[in-house]
């Protein structure tokens, strides 16, 4: 009888994970709510930015607002740029971002956004998932970024770099509202 028991249980036990492993491999199907995504600037001379990130959706959301709003990246908080893990800034050429000098690097980059004007935080700590924020001391710059309405809603966040010559300008949309700055090569 133990031995009936004990076979019926080991049954179950592996009929469980067995269910469990095949659910897992379902979801590795679906496609991932808010997708890797990159940008790239290369210029001239070879030298590189890259940007990695997660592309998250509005799907019917309030995106920038006030917190009462309840907005999902309310107004002067930070934010992690993106989905997921912190957003990457890798490159390869010493740089000016918006007037401040960054050395060739591996960085993450979070901003504060604000309905006039974002900031752009580029930091040292690299690796993390992104929220909460608690890297101050690890803090390479703070830019000013320029804002402005997009032509139509952005549904899929996205950053882009548009280039000139040896200037790339760093472009983040999402829902209504586009933010830039300036990137030279050094």
């Amino acid at each position: 009888m133990k031995k009936v028991a004990l076979f019926t249980a080991l049954f179950f036990a592996s009929a469980t994970l067995a269910s469990a492993q095949m659910n897992m491999e379902q979801d590795k199907s679906k496609p991932p709510l808010s997708p890797p995504a990159s940008a790239e600037c290369k210029f001239s001379d070879g030298k590189t930015i890259k940007v990695d990130y997660s592309s998250p959706r509005v799907r019917g959301r309030k995106i920038f607002g006030a917190a009462s709003d309840k907005a999902l990246v309310p107004f002067g908080e930070i934010w992690r740029t993106g989905a997921n893990k912190a957003t990457t800034f890798v490159s390869d050429a010493n740089l000016t971002v918006g007037g401040k000098d960054i050395p060739a690097g591996s960085y993450t980059i979070f901003t504060v956004p604000n309905p006039d004007k974002w900031t752009l935080i580029i930091n040292k700590k690299t690796a993390e998932w992104g929220i909460p924020y608690k890297y101050e001391a690890d803090e390479l710059a703070r830019v000013d970024m320029q804002v402005s309405k997009t032509s139509a809603p952005v549904e899929n966040f996205t950053i882009a770099f548009d280039q000139a010559g040896s200037k790339c300008t760093l472009r983040m949309e999402w829902e209504n509202t586009r933010a830039s700055v300036e990137i030279a090569k050094k």
